[in-house]
């Protein structure tokens, strides 16, 4: 009998984490791989809901296999995947499979909350020691170190960035600058973000492609509306749902507090941090695990005022050395062993479902710390 697998999500970015995964798996003859979820409409609880029309047609899945949260809701299966903290539910799950969706200073992924998955795939030793420092490495075999999946095709060399510019309407032969803001309350896009784009329309010298956060939390504004008044031949909106293609494309990378930042820091070059310091605090306030000490912001510049953002362009542009060290230092902190990392959660999500007879080669699996000695068990 074949296992059944379901993924849960509610936002693009959900399953653009799981999809070299999902690729793997729907290819094998022991598994039926099931999709659910759908944008997400309210708040967590009883007044949320889900609109699966469009979620999943962008990845080229197989739509037969796709249900609507109600149906998942009447399933009962081997393991259920996600890439967030609230997925929808089936009916029975033999095990969970925790994949994340971000990696950012924010480390909104480090709560206890997550630990009601069986398996949690973290990035790398900086997030395995982030998880260990809060006490939440408690079960033998719940906290793997196994590499984000969505990465690897960042360092596997098969991008095509002539091809995907093109496909966007701008000059491959110009420098490109991709701005991708985070989603959280006070992100650059809210505070400073049209102005920004206005700097460097206005100066000319490099494309512009703009790819905003696909679950913003607040959607009083339609940024894609406002920024579709402001395209031309060198300034872009980007729709696509993966944001890997686009870093790869980029020149030099203009954000926030995304996780963008991170991921970005595989290709060793320039990053330019618009300053959010609401956003900031807001993180702080919530009660999340902000670290701007250890990588944060010392992988590129960091402006306060829209005004700022051409110098700091041409700045980066003319001494790309600068804030290398950092990159190439937060990459092997943050990215366990890149290229690999679709095989070994493909092999977690296996040997969650009784198809594996042990965790893949290379996963790190983070064990308790003993109790001290005279404290009975």
């Amino acid at each position: 009998m074949k296992k059944k697998i379901l993924f849960s999500g509610s936002a693009w970015v959900h399953f653009a984490c799981v999809l070299p995964v999902y690729r793997r798996l729907a290819a094998d003859p022991r598994v039926e791989f099931w999709l659910t979820g759908g944008f997400k409409k309210g708040e967590d609880g009883e007044e949320a809901t889900h609109v699966l029309d469009g979620f999943y047609e962008p990845f080229k899945v197989d739509l037969s296999r796709v249900v609507s949260v109600e149906k998942a809701a009447e399933m009962d299966v081997d393991v259920l995947v996600a890439a967030h903290k609230s997925p929808a539910k089936p009916r029975s799950m033999a095990r969970s499979v925790q994949v994340f969706h971000g990696v950012s200073f924010k480390n909104l992924g480090v709560r206890e909350k997550y630990l009601k998955f069986d398996h949690l795939c973290l990035a790398g030793p900086y997030h395995g020691e982030a998880y260990r420092k809060r006490g939440f490495v408690r079960e033998p075999g719940q906290c793997l170190i196994t590499g984000v999946p969505k990465m690897d095709a960042l360092v596997s060399g098969t991008l095509d960035r002539t091809a995907l510019l093109r496909r966007n309407g701008v000059d491959p032969g110009m420098p490109t600058l991709l701005y991708a803001p985070t989603g959280s309350k006070f992100n650059s896009m809210e505070t400073m973000g049209r102005r920004v784009i206005e700097e460097i329309q206005r100066d000319g010298r490099w494309n512009l492609l703009i790819k905003l956060h696909d679950h913003p939390k607040n959607t009083d504004i339609d940024w894609a509306r406002e920024i579709r008044h402001l395209e031309s031949d060198r300034v872009r909106l980007v729709t696509d749902p993966d944001v890997v293609p686009y870093l790869h494309a980029a020149d030099l990378l203009l954000t926030d507090a995304s996780s963008v930042s991170v991921e970005y820091s595989l290709l060793d070059r320039p990053i330019v941090f618009l300053d959010v310091p609401e956003l900031l605090q807001d993180v702080v306030e919530r009660g999340g695990a902000l670290d701007l000490d250890t990588h944060g912001r010392k992988a590129g510049l960091v402006i306060q005022r829209p005004e700022e953002v051409v110098g700091a362009i041409a700045e980066s542009f003319a001494h790309p050395e600068r804030g290398s060290r950092e990159r190439r230092a937060m990459a092997r902190d943050i990215f366990h062993d890149p290229g690999g990392a679709t095989d070994r959660v493909t092999g977690v999500v296996l040997y969650a479902a009784g198809l594996s007879p042990s965790l893949p080669q290379g996963v790190v699996a983070l064990q308790p710390d003993p109790k001290p000695l005279g404290v009975e068990s």
